[in-house]
């Protein structure tokens, strides 16, 4: 018990760390996810055509894109060795089937993607172009990969799949690894992380272009720069229309697997047939009942069953019907932060979508944009899809709580019996702290080569050797 009165244990302390680890791992994934891909499609065009632009394009982003893809290296990590000090009973439970597309991961997936960054970094002028082009191919579909096989193993988490529980050891046992990969919320959950990957990667795109074209009016490379910002608008807004429409497909399975999730995202207590979507539900403190509401009727059961007139079940009903399928408990997670962390993970995504429509606006009839409000706007842009990423993550495993594993295990059994209160907090502060360190050097790299702005390929003057050492220019000494 600590002077404000609250009791804080190793378990909150181990959740703390956990979430902080994860959520800031996740501000470098969708990055590198979508610059990969964006990186390659536009060396391909440069292969294709021969035009400058496209090359000056791959150099720049795919310089920025490595500054990322290392840190996120760096960070992720530090997650699979929290399985082990932290929550070892979790990863006893269940390491038999969540370590194996971990394993597949990074055997297979991480190999392809790491192999082939390198050699696409050391193969310019080294590599047959079409061997070179094909490495950074090869490392994005690596890095998507890699993506997959983590959403397969977080999925298990969501809807157990393809095990059976052994009495003997007490230990969850892998029967069928295909389901474990086919988990349908796997299959739906990566189509709709990859749309959110391209949303801040596009974001992306358009800021740093926007930042040159709006302080560089009369530069040569603003033709460069205004593909980049067009481009970027483009995957943005395809992007978001892939977020929405994997998202109502995710709701209609998260309804099926996770009834208890949907109600607390929308807040809704009871029972409802229709079901009315939640604009904005005021509940009591305590979280266990409504007060005040605006709604839209009948769009809930759309969104959760595909019939307007399909039944959603309601937070007091399913704690009954848990409370006698797994024994007294609470098993209603935090209605507040599964609630609106559901609404803001929407409302930054389409801001982002907004500024991009705005900013194919402005280049409308071959203009280019120049006023200083939308490069404000612009300089936002990629943090409101990191944003919206972050608050779906914290909406995905908060609103699954208790459970680690649903109708498996209570997150409360999966922590490590052995780790001390003083143990996990000593880990915690060093991580943030070197955590925040490592954000800074990675916003100042970001920001100190977006502001460089794309390379100069005209080549270099050749030196003639017929001189001397004592009369070759100096810089030829350097």
């Amino acid at each position: 018990m600590n002077s404000w009165g609250f009791q804080v244990d190793a378990l909150d302390v181990a959740r703390w760390q956990f979430g902080v680890t994860t959520v800031y791992h996740f501000l470098f994934v969708p990055l590198t996810i979508g610059l990969s891909v964006l990186v390659a499609i536009l060396q391909t065009l440069w292969h294709r055509t021969g035009n400058e632009r496209y090359l000056k394009l791959t150099k720049f982003y795919g310089k920025l894109f490595l500054i990322n893809f290392a840190m996120g290296v760096v960070t992720g990590i530090v997650q699979e060795f929290q399985f082990g000090m932290n929550w070892s009973d979790y990863s006893r439970f269940v390491g038999d089937i969540f370590g194996a597309p971990l394993a597949i991961e990074a055997l297979v997936a991480f190999f392809l993607e790491s192999t082939f960054i390198g050699l696409w970094i050391f193969g310019w002028e080294r590599l047959p172009k079409r061997l070179h082009l094909a490495s950074i191919w090869a490392a994005a579909i690596g890095t998507n990969l890699s993506a997959y096989f983590i959403l397969a193993a977080n999925s298990f988490m969501q809807n157990p799949v393809g095990y059976r529980v052994n009495p003997d050891t007490g230990r969850a046992e892998l029967t069928d690894f295909v389901a474990v990969l086919t988990n349908k919320v796997a299959l739906v959950t990566f189509p709709h992380t990859i749309a959110g990957a391209f949303l801040v990667a596009g974001s992306l795109l358009v800021a740093v272009a926007l930042w040159h074209l709006v302080r560089n009016r009369d530069s040569a490379d603003t033709p460069t720069y205004r593909f980049a910002a067009k481009f970027g608008s483009w995957v943005t807004l395809v992007a978001a229309a892939g977020v929405l429409i994997t998202g109502d497909i995710q709701g209609k399975i998260m309804t099926q697997v996770q009834p208890m999730k949907m109600a607390a995202a929308e807040g809704l207590y009871s029972t409802e047939s229709p079901a009315s979507f939640s604009v904005l539900t005021v509940g009591s403190l305590d979280g266990s009942r409504e007060l005040f509401a605006i709604k839209i009727p009948y769009l809930l059961s759309y969104l959760g069953t595909g019939d307007p007139k399909g039944t959603v079940h309601g937070i007091n009903d399913l704690q009954a019907q848990y409370a006698s399928q797994y024994g007294a408990g609470n098993y209603a997670p935090i209605i507040p932060v599964t609630y609106w962390s559901f609404r803001f993970m929407i409302a930054f995504g389409m801001a982002a979508a907004a500024i991009a429509l705005l900013v194919l606006w402005t280049h409308r009839k071959g203009r280019a944009p120049h006023n200083k409000w939308l490069l404000r706007a612009g300089l936002v842009m990629p943090l409101l899809p990191l944003v919206a990423n972050s608050f779906g993550w914290i909406f995905t495993e908060m609103g699954r709580q208790p459970w680690i594993v649903f109708g498996e295990m209570l997150t409360r059994n999966g922590v490590s019996r052995s780790v001390s209160l003083t143990e996990v907090l000593t880990s915690f502060t060093a991580f943030t702290l070197i955590y925040a360190t490592l954000a800074v050097i990675e916003f100042r790299l970001l920001v100190r080569y977006a502001k460089a702005g794309v390379p100069d390929l005209t080549p270099a003057p050749e030196i003639d050797d017929s001189h001397d050492d004592a009369e070759r220019p100096l810089a030829f000494a350097y």
